[in-house]
């Protein structure tokens, strides 16, 4: 069959509109991610990976505890207010996709690497009046919860979560890499640091990431993303080569040690691999040092919740 030019022109549109309909249902995860007002606070289930019990408690509680263990102790209530809004659209994000109940039977985990840091004993009173300040409010996008990733200091620019976490679903729309330019409230260690391990180390470290190669005689960077975080790592060993991501890399050798991607510097010499780099974390989203620097400039907790995505809107979703 023959279709003329406004035939073709027809179906083009339609085959767009259905293409942009899957984009919009695949970003989100769902229907289930819809941010709806709620009658009540949300009560939710915590499991406690140091003692292997879960309890119920309030939200509002729950994310104390977490900017909390988060963030440090002295900082201006604007930029823990900012944390809150992240870590209670995380939380509610993860939930809304079925949180951890296929693991441990509950909504989340006091696990870092699972979900957020989790500290009730670190509690202040400015924490809690923070807290309260923004109570119910989430970041939404069309409606839909964001995904409110953070991390400890982007380095000066912040990047996407498939650059900056080897993401492996369709990138969101509201992600947007942020230039936030010189920090001087950073402290030094996170503004510049370095790291060493012996290759013999890192043989067996990569080994559990899936990287086995024999004994390990070189690692080279053979891509970098936009924000020239490491995305593409070989690793040469005596029984052949193999590649990872960046950010796999990273979590593979303790991100504690190596504490980004965004690396300036990378040598191996003598059976040992130096790095330096800069930034902490995994540079997607809030970052909380330059948050501490936007309260300083006397920026409200929801312009610095705003600042990180893009076309983002703050709802509160219950009193």
């Amino acid at each position: 069959m023959k279709f003329s030019q406004g035939h073709r022109a027809v179906a083009g549109l339609v085959l767009i509109l259905i293409a942009v309909v899957i984009a919009m249902v695949s970003w989100s995860g769902g229907r289930d991610d819809i941010a709806k007002e709620m009658k009540h606070e949300p009560q939710i289930t915590v499991y406690f990976n140091d003692t292997g019990k879960k309890r119920s408690m309030g939200l509002e509680q729950y994310l104390q505890g977490v900017v909390a263990g988060e963030m440090f102790p002295d900082w201006p209530v604007e930029a823990y207010g900012a944390q809150a809004i992240f870590a209670r659209s995380f939380t509610l994000a993860l939930i809304a996709e079925g949180g951890l109940q296929g693991k441990y039977g509950a909504d989340i985990s006091t696990d870092i690497e699972e979900a957020q840091a989790y500290n009730p004993s670190a509690i202040t009173p400015e924490i809690k009046q923070a807290v309260e300040n923004t109570r119910g409010q989430v970041l939404t996008y069309e409606d839909r919860y964001v995904k409110g990733w953070f991390h400890a200091y982007s380095g000066g620019v912040t990047t996407s979560a498939k650059e900056g976490l080897n993401y492996q679903d369709q990138e969101p729309p509201y992600i947007k890499s942020v230039d936030l330019g010189e920090n001087e409230y950073t402290p030094e260690d996170v503004r510049s640091w370095e790291v060493k391990y012996t290759l013999a180390e890192l043989r067996e470290l990569l080994a559990d990431a899936g990287i086995n190669v024999g004994e390990i005689q070189d690692l080279k960077i053979t891509k970098r993303g936009p924000t020239e975080r490491i995305t593409e790592i070989q690793v040469t060993g005596s029984e052949g080569t193999g590649t990872i991501h960046g950010a796999d890399f990273r979590i593979a050798v303790d991100s504690t040690r190596m504490r980004s991607t965004l690396v300036t510097g990378w040598d191996v010499a003598e059976g040992v691999l130096t790095i330096k780099g800069t930034g902490y974390g995994h540079g997607v989203g809030l970052s909380q040092w330059d948050a501490f620097k936007m309260a300083k400039e006397g920026k409200s907790p929801q312009e610095i919740a705003s600042a990180f995505f893009e076309g983002v809107e703050i709802k509160k979703l219950y009193d």
